[in-house]
C-alpha cells in the first residue's frame, strides 16, 4: 500500500481502538516512510496509547524534526513534546494554530498548552476560536471549562463544562472535574450528582470515589455516601487507605464532617491537580 492507504488504514485501526495493530503496521513500514512526518506522528501516537511514553516521545521530536506543514503533524506533534515539558512544543503547537487559524485542533491543543503553562487570556482566545469553529466537540468545551476554572472564573467554567458533559455523558472524568467546579460555585446537591455519576464511569479513580462519598454525605445522602466509600474501599492500594479511613470517620460524624473535609482538604487540590493534566 501507498503513503496515503497505509495512514487511512492506521486510522481506521484508531478508531477500532487497535493500537496494536495500528502501531505494527507503521513499524513495518517505517523504513519505506522514513521521512515522512506524518508516519511518525502516528508511530507515536500509536505508541503513547500502548503506554510507551518515551518511545513516542522520540517519535514524537523525529516527526517535528522532518519540518512538517500538514497542521494536525504540528498541533498532534507538538501536543506530544508537551507532556514532556519539552520547550519545542510551544513553536509547533503555535505554528499549527497560526498557520491553520480555521483547524480547530490546533486552536485546542494551543490554547490547551497556554492554559497550563499560565498564558490564560491568551489561551482563552485559542480555546474560544476552536469552539466557534466546533461547538460538538466535547474535547474543546472540556478544554475551555478548565482554562476558565484556572482562571478561578469558575461560573463560567460550569457552563463550558456542562456542555462537556452533555457532548460526552459517559465520560467520567469530565464530570467529575465538573462536580468538583460545581462545588467552588456552593452548588452542593448538583456536584454530589455530578461526581457520584463520574465515579461510577471511572471505577478505578479512588480520589473520585471518595469526593462522591463525601460529597453525598453532605448533602444527607447516606446511601449513595457509603456505596461510594465502598467503592474506593474495593479499589484502594496501601497509599489510598489512610484517605478511605479519614473519610468513613468524616460520614459517621455528619453532614458538616463530610462537607469540611471535602471543602477544606480533598477537593482543591484535587481540582488543581486534574485541571493540570494535559490532553
Amino acid at each position: 500500500m501507498d503513503r496515503d492507504e497505509l495512514l487511512a488504514r492506521v486510522l481506521s485501526l484508531a478508531d477500532e481502538g487497535d493500537w496494536d495493530a495500528a502501531a505494527e503496521i507503521l513499524r513495518e513500514r517505517l523504513s519505506e516512510f522514513d521521512d515522512d512526518p506524518a508516519v511518525h506522528c502516528w508511530l507515536g501516537v500509536a505508541e503513547g496509547e500502548l503506554g510507551l511514553e518515551g518511545v513516542a516521545y522520540e517519535r514524537f521530536k523525529r516527526a517535528l524534526a522532518l519540518d512538517p506543514v500538514d497542521p494536525y503533524v504540528l498541533a498532534t506533534a507538538g501536543n506530544g513534546l508537551a507532556a514532556f515539558d519539552d520547550p519545542d512544543a510551544e513553536r509547533a503547537l503555535r505554528t499549527a494554530a497560526l498557520t491553520a487559524p480555521d483547524v480547530p485542533l490546533g486552536r485546542l491543543l494551543y490554547g490547551a498548552y497556554l492554559a497550563r503553562e499560565g498564558y490564560l487570556d491568551d489561551a482563552l482566545v485559542e480555546l474560544r476560536a476552536a469552539r466557534d469553529l466546533d461547538e460538538e466537540d466535547p474535547q474543546v468545551a472540556y478544554e475551555l471549562g478548565a482554562a476558565l476554572a484556572l482562571a478561578g472564573r469558575y461560573d463560567e467554567a460550569g457552563d463550558a463544562l456542562g456542555d462537556a458533559v452533555r457532548l460526552a455523558p459517559e465520560d467520567g472524568w469530565v464530570r467529575t472535574v465538573y462536580g468538583l467546579v460545581l462545588l467552588e460555585t456552593e452548588r452542593a446537591e448538583e456536584a454530589a450528582g455530578e461526581l457520584a455519576a463520574g465515579a461510577r464511569l471511572s471505577e478505578e479513580d479512588v480520589d473520585a470515589q471518595i469526593a462522591a462519598a463525601l460529597a453525598a454525605g453532605a448533602i444527607g445522602s447516606d446511601a449513595v455516601a457509603y456505596e461510594m466509600l465502598e467503592r474506593g474501599r474495593l479499589r484502594a492500594v496501601e497509599g489510598d487507605l489512610s484517605l478511605v479511613t479519614a473519610a468513613e470517620d468524616r460520614l459517621e460524624a455528619g453532614p458538616q464532617a463530610a462537607a469540611d473535609m471535602l471543602g477544606d482538604e480533598l477537593a482543591p487540590d484535587m481540582l488543581r491537580t486534574r485541571l493540570r493534566q494535559r490532553p
